[in-house]
């Protein structure tokens, strides 16, 4: 094939060839890392490869036919001269209708090359060669010391591209190769698992669009403070992979009903309102009603209370346990689901570090704090009884990864003895954090055992004490709460001095409206004074924190402070997506630099997002809609 670009490894790099073909697996195995329009990809094993067929259509010369040489050999392994698999595309949005594009890769680790045989697939099995987009990916050593990556093209100047599938070539330069070389380079491996690895991502990326066409309306109406887009959209995603999970279940165990759940530790409620009209019975409980709540209907089951592990919160007759950033509930969840019945399962999406009576104590060892407290609920899981599996979720968080608990490590006939274990662990958490054990041994003398068809209960039990659920009153402690006058004082007195710091002209004025200066955020703790500094260390992130809520004033970036000037149109990563002024728009805050500013607002009154007096301001008069139960 005719070369079509090239580029250089940096010099004296020491991870080739393996790194290659690492970072090779990843674009073949996981492309929409790169290609976003792609959900990812179904990969079936290369003997299902029709070799007959595949030579029919690859009627286009030797240049191809080349690889195929030893046909016999497909099996992937350095001692093999090539393997070779097919993965069929799956995209984002379903733009194909009932024709599948699939691409067959051939690994010639004797020439250190991998071709890309692109092919599309109707409804009837009948298949079509896409010869424009042949390609192919080498491996090639300059000299002794250096490395490069070329791409070779069978008909470039035939390249289809129509950005999902088939990505534009030019793409292929600029983003694909600078990427394998930077994967190639680094070698590494992620801690975790890949995305969506227990579900079959075609199945979840159809149920995906489904759910965020039905309940995108939400971010529309959405009364909390945290970002609808993100919530809303997290929930979406987390719902959609309980959904096929429990889906493949019931086709696996053959179920006829759909299954039930309890949400612990609910928060906002929409995972439970989406569930719940899918079809799943089921309720959210939370120390604290949110103000959404009253938005869902009567049909979302939602309970304000406090959940204490104890006899009292066992849920016997319920299928799955959820815990979604349930914080100091999530070690305790596969305890609870466990001790509820024999067929009790769970969902836990760890977020906050909590140990079983407070927050979780790292270990010393050379594995991330994150991926050392997901190995800490895995032993949780394991002791309470569960064959535990690890998964990765596509949702816009960092704590991404999940734990699921399907099944059980022992039989129902060893419930007594498995009993035992989880006692014996929970108390050697209690007594490794110095908390003092009530009561005796609370599960062999004073507790109750469920099994699937009956339990046997005894007195209340203490298997809790010493956990301290949250205040059912969230403390606010973002400077949201401090008196008025004194972030208003703070804010004036600040803004006084970075505009004192611009020199003026020779006429005793400014030739342009001033911005101010610049102080980092020490040097203007330095103008404040002590009484008022010990009131904002109390708050989360103090100084910085009040500056950065009063963000209509202070740009603050990189630890530096200076006056935001509004004629900026992209002043920052955090302004960007601001939208202009719409024209009538409703102004329900006065404008700080209209009022205090020497000059004025750098703005006219229409186009600026604050009002300008009295006249301009307007109360916000906006009902809160009601959303039906469809969210449609």
């Amino acid at each position: 094939m005719p070369k079509v670009f090239d580029i250089k490894f940096p010099g004296g790099c020491q991870t080739l060839p393996e790194g290659f073909w690492a970072a090779l697996d990843v674009w073949i195995k996981k492309p929409h890392v790169l290609n976003k329009r792609l959900c990812g990809v179904k990969e079936t094993r290369s003997e299902d490869v029709d070799w007959e067929d595949l030579r029919v259509l690859l009627d286009s010369g030797p240049d191809v036919l080349s690889f195929l040489t030893c046909r016999d050999s497909q099996t992937h392994g350095k001692d093999k001269p090539w393997s070779s698999s097919v993965r069929t595309f799956i995209p984002k949005v379903s733009c194909y209708g009932g024709i599948l594009h699939k691409e067959v890769t051939l690994k010639d680790f004797g020439r250190q090359q991998v071709t890309f045989l692109p092919f599309e697939e109707d409804a009837e099995g009948r298949v079509s060669l896409k010869k424009g987009n042949i390609y192919q990916i080498q491996l090639c050593s300059v000299d002794c010391e250096e490395w490069a990556l070329e791409l070779h093209g069978l008909t470039p100047d035939a390249w289809f591209s129509d950005g999902v599938a088939y990505p534009k070539l030019p793409w292929l330069l600029s983003d694909l190769l600078p990427k394998l070389v930077r994967w190639a380079t680094e070698c590494k491996s992620s801690e975790f698992r890949s995305t969506l690895s227990l579900l079959p991502v075609d199945k979840y990326s159809l149920t995906y669009q489904q759910l965020k066409d039905k309940y995108k309306a939400m971010v529309k109406v959405w009364p909390e403070v945290t970002d609808p887009e993100k919530f809303v959209f997290e929930d979406v995603a987390i719902a959609t992979y309980l959904l096929v999970l429990w889906a493949e279940e019931r086709a696996e165990k053959d179920l006829t009903s759909r299954q039930s759940f309890v949400d612990l530790g609910c928060g906002n409620g929409l995972l439970v309102h989406i569930l719940t009209n899918e079809g799943h019975h089921g309720k959210g409980i939370d120390v604290r009603r949110r103000k959404i709540w009253d938005m869902y209907g009567a049909q979302t089951l939602l309970e304000e209370k406090a959940i204490t592990p104890s006899e009292s919160c066992l849920f016997p007759g319920t299928d799955w346990l959820i815990g979604n950033h349930s914080d100091e509930l999530t070690p305790w969840i596969p305890v609870i689901a466990a001790r509820s019945s024999y067929s009790c399962r769970y969902f836990v999406l760890p977020c906050c570090f909590f140990d079983f009576y407070g927050k979780y104590q790292r270990r010393q060892c050379k594995k991330s704090q994150y991926k050392e407290y997901i190995d800490f609920i895995t032993e949780v899981s394991q002791v309470s009884g569960f064959n535990t599996e690890e998964d990765c979720l596509r949702i816009p968080s960092t704590k991404r990864v999940c734990l699921v608990g399907k099944s059980r490590n022992y039989q129902i006939s060893d419930e007594a003895e498995a009993e035992q274990r989880r006692t014996q662990y929970i108390r050697s958490r209690q007594t490794s954090r110095g908390v003092p054990v009530q009561g005796s041994d609370i599960r062999n003398d004073g507790g109750s055992c469920h099994m699937d068809g009956y339990s046997v209960r005894t007195p209340e039990s203490s298997w809790g004490a010493g956990f301290q659920p949250r205040d059912s009153v969230e403390v606010v402690r973002n400077c949201g709460t401090l008196p008025r006058d004194l972030v208003d004082g703070v804010v004036l007195h600040v803004a006084n001095v970075l505009l004192g710091m611009t020199e003026k002209d020779g006429g005793g004025s400014f030739s342009d409206w001033n911005q101010g200066g610049t102080l980092s955020v020490s040097e203007v703790a330095g103008l404040l004074q002590q009484e008022t500094l010990q009131r904002l260390k109390k708050e989360c992130g103090g100084l910085q924190t009040l500056l950065k809520n009063n963000h209509q004033v202070f740009r603050v970036e990189g630890g530096q402070v200076c006056i935001r000037d509004w004629r900026e149109r992209k002043p920052s990563r955090a302004d960007a997506k601001r939208k202009p002024v719409a024209p009538g728009a409703l102004k329900t805050r006065p404008c700080w630099f209209h009022t205090h500013h020497p000059q004025g607002c750098p703005l006219q009154t229409e186009h600026c997002g604050f009002a300008h007096g009295l006249a301009d301001l307007r109360p916000s008069t906006r009902p809160l809609k009601k959303m039906k139960n469809d969210a449609s």
